[in-house]
């Protein structure tokens, strides 16, 4: 989006302020579909150092995300956790994964995440 959707904005910053991770939610974002919940930033960075933290091959790289400097202003980026990209009738990972998108990059969104069913 040239401009970014304020009502986006505004459930973002609803998701930062009361440290809720519970909003499900659905984008389209360079043309990827990802599903899933949103939480707030430093909950997010939290997590994402505790794996790799526990990574024999990336734990050098936890300290990155434990070292968030908190910005002024309304929130610039939605971060996914337990989130999937939907391609065809898959989502990736199975288990849900931890993903950042620029709020600026989302084209359309939704309310609620999307799952799937082989009945």
């Amino acid at each position: 989006m040239s401009k970014p959707d304020e009502l986006l904005i505004d459930v973002a910053a609803l998701v930062e302020s009361g440290h809720s991770n519970k909003m499900s939610l659905t984008v389209v974002t360079g043309g990827a579909v990802i599903t899933g919940r949103l939480a707030p930033e430093a909950v997010w960075r939290q997590r994402v150092s505790e794996v790799l933290a526990d990574s024999a091959q990336l734990s050098e790289f936890a300290a990155v995300f434990t070292s968030a400097v908190r910005k002024e202003g309304p929130p610039t980026h939605l971060h996914f956790h337990v989130a999937r990209i939907l391609q065809g009738s898959v989502g990736i990972p199975e288990t849900g994964g931890m993903y950042r998108v620029s709020i600026e990059d989302v084209t359309a969104w939704t309310m609620g995440d999307f799952s799937y069913s082989d009945h």
